[in-house]
């Protein structure tokens, strides 16, 4: 069956077991996460055999699925209602609200279930965290932590790159530090755990410039596209390829390359400009946007570019194949992050593992 995602699990062993070495060099532990695989059973595999300390996942449906000795963490902060199933799935979790956090030990006490916090700050990336200028903020929330018996306060936390694009750099990473030795020096906890991001924190630990003080990391795209995230790039050592998209061709046909006829929004509410290259030889595969992000698919193949796409159809120029394909041929592509969310999100993408 097509679209057909292939699945090397001996790139991504090596990616793990790379990334493994170069963080145990530098005094990391690791959180895998498992999120953009939707939790893959063969892929938590790898992780378990890991030296990893964690596997962590955004959401509890997936930390349910996952069969691991090793703690859970919960990567995305708890909403209210989701409390009682944050402690009931996973060891530690990423939080940053006071009343969120004493629903979140009311939750511990019910289930007779000790759970770990790692407060998160938001050092200038503008998604979940406390503000990093807001430290009395800062401190009443660790303070609320510490006020519920079943709760410990595991870490300080900080998320990068993935809403603000602002990228680690050793001043907003020495400002966690800072601000990490404040809670230490405030409250005399030993706050275990500091966590500088994710995989768009690569790069400066690959150069060696990441502050002493980070030791968790949480790594998900690094592992499973060998990508430095804070300038998309593959990481030498690592493999970019370990997933490899398969889609059917369903149509081949000589066509113009301008929509003809008045034009106005797309079925996806978008005004699209099409630059007029002439006639092609345009393919229609049997792919679209319910299974992938197509904008973040790269051709394999020689001569194939990729046009646009709708709910079920993507549309490709075949003009410079000079005749390659054919009805019924697969073309092959490498997915990005994006890309690859879906890809494991759709349900018609069959997932095929060498």
């Amino acid at each position: 069956m097509y679209p057909a995602l292939t699945v090397n699990l001996k790139k991504l062993e090596h990616n793990i077991d790379f990334l493994m070495k170069l963080c145990d060099k530098n005094g990391i532990q690791v959180a895998f996460v498992t999120k953009c695989v939707c939790a893959d059973s063969r892929i938590a595999k790898l992780i378990e055999a890991s030296g990893a300390w964690m596997v962590a996942d955004s959401r509890v449906q997936n930390l349910d699925a996952i069969c691991t000795k090793k703690p859970k963490l919960l990567l995305r902060v708890s909403a209210p209602s989701e409390v009682e199933e944050t402690v009931r799935a996973a060891e530690y979790s990423l939080q940053s609200e006071i009343s969120v956090i004493r629903a979140l030990g009311e939750a511990a006490k019910a289930q007779k279930r000790k759970h770990g916090v790692i407060l998160m700050a938001d050092m200038g990336d503008l998604r979940e965290g406390i503000f990093f200028e807001n430290e009395a903020l800062l401190l009443e929330t660790a303070k609320a932590v510490l006020q519920e018996p079943w709760l410990e306060l595991s870490g300080l936390g900080t998320n990068l790159t993935c809403y603000g694009s602002i990228v680690p750099s050793e001043e907003n990473m020495s400002g966690l530090v800072r601000l990490a030795e404040k809670l230490r020096g405030e409250l005399g906890v030993e706050l275990p755990v500091v966590s500088g991001g994710n995989s768009s924190t690569m790069g400066l630990l690959e150069k060696g410039l990441l502050p002493k003080g980070i030791n968790h990391l949480r790594i998900g795209e690094a592992f499973l596209l060998g990508h430095d995230t804070s300038r998309f790039r593959v990481m030498d050592g690592l493999y970019g390829d370990a997933f490899v998209l398969e889609a059917e061709l369903a149509e081949v046909q000589k066509k113009p390359s301008v929509p003809i006829g008045e034009r106005y929004k797309n079925a996806f509410g978008e005004v699209v400009e099409y630059p007029d290259k002439g006639e092609m030889l345009r393919g229609v595969l049997a792919i679209g946007r319910q299974d992938a992000a197509v904008e973040g698919l790269t051709p394999l193949d020689a001569g194939v570019e990729i046009l646009g796409a709708s709910s079920d159809h993507m549309l490709v120029n075949l003009t410079a194949a000079n005749g390659r394909f054919h009805v019924g041929d697969k073309l092959r592509f490498v997915p990005d992050y994006g890309a690859l969310l879906r890809l494991y999100t759709s349900a018609y993408v069959e997932k095929r593992y060498v």
